[in-house]
Parts: C-alpha cells; sequence; structure tokens
C-alpha cells in the first residue's frame, strides 16, 4: 500500500487501531502497535522488525521486537477482535468458511513448529512451519478469520523442545483437519454468519471432519480423494460398480452432461472448468436430516495430466457435497468453485503485509504477527467493500464533479489455483 492510500485511509486504520487499546495495559505498546499496523500495510521491500521500525521513527528495532516478544498482551483476543471486524463488515448468511494450510520456508531447528514436511508452495518436502488458515469468503469480500499453527508429531512427542519454543504445556498433537475443526467450532461458538464450509481435498477426506459437519447440519463443498468409498449400484455388464469416487468417472463420460463455469478470476482471466454432479450414497456416513451428498466432477479444458498410458489427459478432481436436499446442482457447482479466495488471501498476506516475513521462533510472537497480519489484510478487504458504496453515493450526489470516491480499488490479486 502506498503513502498516498495510507494518507487517504488514516482515519479509518487510526480508528481501528484504537479500538484495540483494550488489548494492552500500558500506552506505550497501544503506540508501537499502531505503528506496526501501518507498517505492514505501507510500501515496505520487506516487513520485520527494523524495516517497520525505521518507518516509524526507531532509532532501533527494539519496541517493535518487543511488541512481539516481550510486552504482555494475547494473540487471541486480538484474533477475536479481527473476527468481530470482519464479521461487522462483511457479514453475510451466505457466506462461506474456507480452509486451507500455507507454509512459510524457514531455515534450522528453532523455530516453532518448522520441520521437514510437504510445502503446498514448491510441491515437495522443505523444511518450513504450516499454518492452517481459516477465511470468511462473502459477496462484499474475504479475509482470514482465523489461524492455527500444525505442530507435527516430532514436536509433540519433544516436551522439552516445546517449552524451549514456547508452546503451552496443554498444547498436544492435532492432525491439520482437526485443527480445522477447532476453528469451525470456534466460529460456530461466537455466531458467525454462513451457509457453507470449502476445503481441498487434504481436509475433505477426513471423515471426522465430515462427520463434524453431518452432526451440525452443515452444507459443505469437499475435494475428496479419487478412492472415496461410495455404496453405488453393484453394477451390470459393461457398467461398472460404484464403490469409489473414480468410479463415477464412466458414467460422466456416458452421460456426458458438463456444465462450463468459472470459479473465480486469476492472472490468465477466469478460471473456467467443465462440471458434471451425481447424487451418491458415501459408505458408513449419513448426511444429516434433510441433507443429501453430491459427488461433483471438475474436468479441465484442455488435457494437461500425463496418465500412465503416456498421454496427455484432462484433469478431473472431485469434490463430495453435502447440501439441503433443494439446493440446485448450479448452486452446488458454484460453492465447488469458492475455495480460490483463501488462496488469494494467502497470496496477498504474504505479497502485502509480510506474512511469512516474521523473525520469530516462539509460540507467542508467532502468533502475534500472524494475527497482526491478519488485522491488516482485514482492514484493507473492509475498505476494499466499501469503495463500490462510496462510489455509488458519489455518483447519487447532484454536487459530484465526477471523480471517482477517495476509496481506491486494489489491484485483484494474480494468484491461481
Amino acid at each position: 500500500m502506498t503513502a498516498e492510500l495510507i494518507a487517504e485511509w488514516r482515519d479509518e486504520l487510526v480508528e481501528l487501531t484504537g479500538s484495540l487499546g483494550y488489548l494492552f495495559n500500558r500506552p506505550e505498546p497501544r503506540v508501537v502497535f499502531a505503528q506496526f499496523i501501518e507498517g505492514l500495510l505501507a510500501e515496505l521491500p520487506k516487513k520485520n522488525g527494523w524495516t517497520l521500525a525505521e518507518r516509524a521513527g526507531h532509532a532501533t528495532a527494539d519496541r517493535m521486537q518487543w511488541l512481539l516478544n516481550g510486552s504482555v498482551w494475547d494473540a487471541d483476543r486480538l484474533r477475536d477482535a479481527v473476527r468481530d471486524y470482519v464479521v461487522e463488515h462483511l457479514g453475510d448468511a451466505e457466506a462461506s468458511l474456507v480452509i486451507d494450510d500455507t507454509q512459510a520456508q524457514k531455515k534450522g531447528t528453532k523455530s516453532v513448529g518448522v520441520a521437514f514436511q510437504h510445502c503446498g508452495l514448491t510441491g515437495d518436502v522443505r523444511n518450513c512451519q504450516t499454518m492452517v488458515m481459516l477465511t470468511y469468503a462473502a459477496g462484499a469480500g474475504h479475509a482470514f478469520l482465523d489461524r492455527r499453527l500444525y505442530l507435527p508429531e516430532e514436536w509433540t512427542a519433544d516436551r522439552e523442545r516445546c517449552r524451549e519454543a514456547g508452546v503451552p504445556e496443554e498444547t498436544g498433537f492435532a492432525t491439520k483437519p482437526e485443527l480445522a475443526i477447532a476453528m469451525l467450532a470456534d466460529a460456530l461458538a461466537a455466531g458467525v454468519p454462513f451457509a457453507w464450509v470449502l476445503a481441498d481435498s487434504g481436509y475433505g477426506r477426513d471423515p471426522k471432519l465430515r462427520a463434524f459437519c453431518h452432526e451440525r447440519a452443515l452444507p459443505y463443498v469437499l475435494g475428496v480423494p479419487v478412492d472415496l468409498p461410495l455404496d453405488g449400484p453393484p453394477g451390470k455388464p459393461r457398467l461398472p460398480a460404484m464403490k469409489r469416487a473414480d468410479d463415477l468417472l464412466h458414467y460422466a463420460k456416458v452421460r456426458d452432461q458438463w456444465e462450463r463455469r468459472s470459479c473465480g478470476y486469476g492472472a490468465k482471466g477466469e478460471r473456467l472448468y467443465d462440471w458434471t454432479a451425481f447424487a451418491v450414497d458415501v459408505k458408513s456416513e449419513t448426511p444429516a436430516e434433510g441433507f443429501t451428498h453430491w459427488l461433483v466432477l471438475r474436468r479441465s479444458l484442455h488435457p494437461n495430466r500425463r496418465g500412465k498410458d503416456g498421454q496427455l489427459h484432462r484433469e478431473i478432481a472431485y469434490f463430495l457435497v453435502h447440501a439441503p436436499a433443494d439446493a440446485t446442482v448450479s448452486e452446488i457447482i458454484a460453492r465447488a468453485g469458492g475455495r480460490w479466495q483463501i488462496e488469494e488471501d494467502n497470496e496477498l498476506n504474504k505479497q502485502l503485509v509480510g506474512f511469512d516475513q516474521y523473525q520469530v521462533r516462539k509460540w507467542t510472537p508467532w502468533h502475534r504477527h500472524v494475527t497482526a497480519c491478519m488485522l491488516a489484510t482485514a482492514f484493507l478487504a473492509v475498505q476494499r467493500a466499501a469503495f463500490p458504496k462510496a462510489e455509488a453515493e458519489a455518483e447519487a450526489d447532484p454536487d459530484h464533479d465526477g471523480t471517482p470516491g477517495k476509496v481506491p480499488v486494489m489491484a485483484e490479486s494474480e494468484a491461481t489455483g
């Protein structure tokens, strides 16, 4: 964000950070916190203690580092404030809660949660930290609501290592889907308005997450693996038995009823795919009362994946849907394409506010930095959502000179799915 944009939004930003003064028991960290958030939004090549301190006019990085490492305040209270702020300004009963994880590559072994593990950024195994994120995706905009740091078993099994990194004693091992369930439970307890839960197959494959949604009658669209067990027809001559998700591909090809839809706007324009859907029964799983299960297939427009035969084929992705019985196929397809919004939030947070540029190693500072970044991008989402309204009001003003409203439109992210 340029200095000009900060100047235009200064009053709103000062009001926001000022409203969070209750987080701190002294005036000094209140001031530094406001400077920290403004620095995250500033146009700086890096967002670390030294660059933020220099922008704030500090002689050293001590005050910025103390804000994260030493001062007394609760990052979870800030997380709750971010959630309330997002819901207040973007709240929509038809919104989706979107689950995904993202990584920050790190060196060494001391940073909390760091381990050699799958890195979505590179598609291979890297030394990194993994954070499970929850995005609120509404018609007016989208922003993070919650976060959880994933601790691999090699961490939780070594209590001395955990103590050195400041991990609370009661924190044990939890899978990524279990962390997602905890965030969904918190959102429900807080009364967050939403209609659907969305996630990729890393989460959709987990029966506990699906059961959580069934028990609470939550509609979902979850990516699933090709071997998701189904209770389907036993098959007939020339027709395969329907025992797993990819058995439906034969029926999809024979039926040949695909609908071309966009699932968002990326670097190369609309993300267009072909979609088709089937009502299914999932083995050993019962949908909520009044709900049904669907399996949605998404097919790429052009051959882009090499098969075992050495030939290029169209890539097929599978989504399990838990939907009210009166849901339409068009609505289901539209929801199935909505997960891109959390990918954009991951990218925006890294590109704009230094989400992964922290220079902290312990549990509490990590949560403080990441949650502060969530606040910064939530502010951007709210300002961006306000722009169409501001422009409409300006155009309705008979004295308006034709100049667009003061709140500028942020450029669309080029994050791709």
